[in-house]
């Protein structure tokens, strides 16, 4: 096998700009070049130059390279469909391996891109219709791989993408590296979504990604789509949000697996929610959360932007197993959101659970929580609040500092009506301004505190 290496400007006319677009379209040029590596073994494409596109598809052994943020992809008005994707698109095999993205800005263009469309209506019927969304409809990423292995996505800017930015589904051994997310024409409510990764997965590794989404800025929904498969074996690692609607989710709701999950070092500014760790979709099933570890966030929330509920850093719900969540901040707050939801139903918080089948959660750990008050926004603020059972929840090192209240007011921790915890673990709380730490207290079973204390 070898590697033919061409550069993008000895075929394509390259006068296009990734920001503004115009030029002629490059997409016939350059998908002949990048045609050869199902012939000739493998290609290496060098971008020296912006191209008007109207969507690529690669083949195994695939690098795309671009040689600044100024040079990689505008996308022709109307294309509606994935700037970059593969052939063989497949959740259940992998059938391409070796695909390298890097450099460059790819842009979307998305004010004049649709947000969906029927399988029919894509470049690739036939394999839409193996991986649909939203009642049949096939959405519109920007960048889009099914059954993949060995996939490198680095040093790249993604722009005005029209919905989930990138969108990786049945995937082994993925690297995401320096990527940022640029959306200068967000949409209220148009799913523009950052990276998007379904099941089965495993080995998934993404390091210092930041910017600007419509809605979630992550997810990891191994069976959102099956309802059945799993992601194991995940590394987040330094996540810089701009504004984002939402920060990261995990999604598992069938009989699919989220294990062995890291996620660390968090920040920027968030609008209306931080975490959603739950089944999402209502039903007989709540997803199987084995072992997450959060660490390290610091979140500043902004003025939230959804109004079918309140705010919220973390949602919790679902069968879990084990989550912790270590060394959180929550600095000068501007209203009450609730800092950890546990056990609240989706996003119909009027669903209810039957009394024969609640989520099991097993080992919820807050370890490390800082807030800091300057002003009386969050005087009644109840940063944990519990609606169902919970076996084991752990509160350690975490301090409360709240000037300028003049009342106290709110709590620490509040398990509510249908919610208790069979063993309440307290360790080095120091708060004040609270009118008492724990609210519902009748609904916890077994509480061990130590080196605990509220000055009101």
């Amino acid at each position: 096998m070898r590697i033919k290496t061409i550069l993008a400007s000895e075929v394509a006319k390259l006068d296009s700009n990734v920001y503004s677009g115009g030029g002629t379209d490059d997409t016939a040029a350059l998908q002949a070049v990048l045609d050869q590596a199902a012939t000739d073994g493998g290609v290496h494409l060098i971008m020296d130059g912006a191209a008007l596109v109207s969507g690529l598809r690669v083949y195994s052994n695939t690098t795309i390279e671009c040689l600044s943020r100024d040079c990689g992809f505008y996308q022709i008005d109307n294309s509606n469909q994935a700037i970059v994707t593969n052939y063989d698109w497949e959740l259940y095999e992998i059938k391409t391996r070796n695909v390298v993205l890097k450099g460059g800005t790819y842009n979307q263009n998305c004010l004049h891109q649709a947000h969906d469309v029927s399988p029919d209506e894509t470049p690739y019927p036939d394999e839409a219709k193996k991986v649909l969304l939203s009642g049949g409809q096939h959405w519109i990423f920007g960048l889009e791989f099914y059954g993949i292995e060995y996939l490198t996505i680095r040093d790249i800017t993604l722009r005005d993408f029209r919905t989930f930015s990138t969108t990786i589904g049945g995937f082994r051994n993925v690297n995401i590296e320096n990527v940022w997310l640029d959306l200068p024409n967000r949409m209220h409510a148009q799913n523009q979504d950052g990276f998007h990764f379904w099941g089965p997965g495993q080995f998934l590794t993404v390091k210092n990604v930041g910017g600007h989404v419509g809605d979630d800025f992550m997810n990891l929904g191994p069976d959102e789509i099956d309802c059945k498969s799993s992601i194991t074996d995940v590394l987040v690692d330094g996540v810089y949000l701009e504004d984002a609607d939402q920060s990261i989710r995990m999604l598992s709701r069938g009989t699919g697996t989220l294990d062995r999950v890291t996620v660390r070092n968090v920040s920027g500014t968030y609008r209306s929610f931080g975490f959603y760790i739950n089944s999402w979709f209502p039903g007989e099933t709540y997803g199987d959360f084995k072992n997450i570890f959060i660490e390290n966030v610091d979140l500043r929330q902004t003025k939230p932007n959804y109004d079918y509920r309140s705010p919220m850093l973390f949602g919790i719900g679902g069968n879990i197993e084990s989550l912790i969540m270590k060394n959180i901040r929550h600095h000068q707050p501007t209203d009450n959101r609730t800092l950890f939801e546990i056990g609240r139903p989706f996003y119909d918080l009027g669903f209810n659970f039957p009394a024969d089948n609640m989520p099991k959660m097993e080992n919820i750990v807050i370890d490390g929580l800082t807030v800091m008050e300057e002003t009386d926004s969050a005087a009644d603020a109840e940063y944990v609040q519990v609606y169902l059972p919970v076996e084991r929840l752990a509160l350690k090192d975490v301090t409360v500092i709240r000037k300028n209240v003049e009342q106290p007011a709110g709590h620490l921790l509040a398990v509510k009506e249908q919610g208790s915890v069979e063993r309440l673990d307290m360790q080095d709380i120091s708060a004040n301004g609270f009118d008492t730490l724990i609210d519902g207290e009748e609904h916890i079973h077994y509480m061990d505190a130590v080196h605990v204390r509220n000055i009101r």
